[in-house]
């Protein structure tokens, strides 16, 4: 599994509450959700396995790209995992041009105390060449960019 898989791990200045709140509410999602100058113009959650997790990115240049997903499985304020692999009904999806990879993701995260947070994130590829294409793509710098970005929306918040 591990050639197949891109961990993030990080300790965050964010409550896990508020950390939460932002990966299940859209509107408290979309402001930090991709690498600025990128966009987050729409999202659909709907919190329960098996419900849409949706998302609608815009480039700088003005490209949208749709992502569509489901939920596998909700804890609260400890873990969300979801994928692309299938859409709400458990219609499956397909490869093609304008997705490179299909991918489960699974977001862990632990109360440390005191406002801290461990926050861990993982993509789980069905195919090591998947795994390099998402690697090369800058899941790293992407996800930790996205992670400092989430901070800073929740630091924020009144």
């Amino acid at each position: 599994m591990r050639d197949r898989e891109l961990k993030i791990e990080r300790i965050v200045e964010a409550p896990i509450d508020l950390i939460w709140m932002c990966w299940t509410t859209p509107e408290h999602l979309m402001p930090w959700f991709c690498p600025k100058p990128w966009l987050t113009t729409e999202c659909r959650i709907d919190l329960r396995p098996g419900g849409e997790f949706f998302t609608l990115m815009k480039s700088p240049e003005g490209e949208s790209f749709p992502n569509s997903g489901v939920y596998l499985e909700i804890v609260k304020n400890k873990r969300i995992v979801w994928t692309d692999a299938f859409t709400v009904g458990w219609e499956p999806t397909l490869n093609s041009s304008d997705r490179p990879f299909i991918f489960t993701g699974l977001l862990e995260f632990e109360d440390l105390g005191g406002g801290k947070t461990k926050y861990t994130g993982t993509a789980r590829h069905w195919t090591v060449e998947d795994c390099k294409k998402h690697e090369e793509m800058g899941f790293q710098e992407g996800w930790g960019i996205c992670i400092d970005q989430l901070v800073e929306y929740i630091k924020g918040m009144k």
